[in-house]
């Protein structure tokens, strides 16, 4: 009679010499594992958003000034009738190579800016003053003495810097990626326990086992590598596991976060600055389909979560070979 061939599962058990697939659960250890994954794409998140926030205030809100000049359209103390306050603090503001962008609002912008707080302006008789919008250049702060000047252009022009909320939320968004870091280095170090304790309960398991391959001559880097690639295979299905879960959560939350994200809306970007939040905007990478689908997660955060696994599985990896070979140093 012909030889039965082996059948594909008894060749796996044969190849499993240690039989690791029952001293190393795939049921708990790829559990935990997804769940620290889910923990840390939500740090991760945080992280990025508390960036990009960071980002879109200090190239946005941030670089803004605003000069509200009383009775604008009245004529200039120097500079004959021709010449209005308004026209005297813009001549001022256009010449000083500090600011991208001088914009003045009008009428109606003015109207938009007071109708949440005073409703319909159109009935109300009120002296406006004539209001300025200013954009300084990148990485540049406001001329000294502006103040000043403006107000030797045209006495009573107030002028409004963000600068104060600025440095406010640097130090928010800075405390918030350090906290962000720090769950991450909770989470990869509750791992590591993790995947010790799974592996040192598969080598108690194994004792005799391994202790009698371990004295016909086997060498510590060949159980280290079975149990190493036991642990990381493990590690890595809990890891894609928890990184997918994740995802529609993060999603969820990027629509909410959308509106914080928008770019404001009476002044857009100067030409040639980069948007930070460009990824935030239906369309940036030019397939609305998918982006419809997928939603508005930012692009650094779409590259980072498919890392998560690859940790992972090092984490599994390194930390398995590390417990198996300290635990064979210490046999007789």
């Amino acid at each position: 009679m012909m030889a039965r061939a082996p059948s594909a599962k008894s060749s796996r058990k044969r190849s499993d010499g240690l039989a690791l697939r029952r001293a190393l659960s795939d049921r708990l250890l790829p559990a935990l594992v997804a769940a620290m994954t889910f923990l840390a794409s939500l740090a991760l998140a945080g992280a990025v958003g508390a960036s990009l926030l960071a980002s879109r205030w200090s190239s946005g809100a941030a670089s803004v000034l605003t000069v509200q000049v009383p009775d604008g359209d009245q004529a200039a103390a120097s500079g004959g009738a021709a010449t209005t306050r308004i026209d005297a603090v813009a001549a001022l503001l256009s010449a000083d190579s500090a600011f991208v962008s001088v914009h003045r609002l009008d009428a109606h912008a003015l109207a938009g800016l007071l109708s949440p707080w005073l409703g319909d302006t159109a009935s109300i008789a009120l002296p406006l003053p004539a209001v300025v919008e200013l954009r300084l250049r990148a990485g540049q702060a406001a001329p000294s003495g502006l103040a000043a000047r403006l107000d030797q252009a045209a006495p009573g022009t107030l002028v409004e810097s963000n600068g104060a909320w600025s440095d406010r939320l640097v130090v928010l968004t800075t405390s918030l990626q350090a906290c962000a870091g720090l769950a991450l280095l909770v989470v990869a170090g509750v791992a590591v326990a993790v995947v010790a304790v799974a592996t040192r309960a598969g080598l108690a398991a194994r004792r005799q086992a391994i202790e009698i391959v371990h004295g016909l001559g086997a060498s510590d880097s060949y159980i280290a590598g079975r149990f190493a690639r036991r642990a990381t295979s493990l590690a890595v299905t809990g890891g894609a596991l928890g990184t997918i879960v994740s995802v529609p959560l993060l999603l969820t939350l990027c629509r909410l976060a959308a509106p914080f994200a928008a770019p404001p809306g009476p002044t857009p970007l100067p030409p040639g600055m980069p948007d930070p939040l460009a990824a935030l905007q239906p369309g940036a990478l030019g397939f609305d389909a998918l982006e419809q689908a997928f939603g508005r997660m930012p692009l650094p955060l779409w590259i980072a979560l498919p890392l998560l696994p690859v940790m992972a599985a090092a984490i599994g990896w390194c930390t398995a070979q590390a417990t198996v070979r300290t635990w064979l140093r210490r046999l007789p």
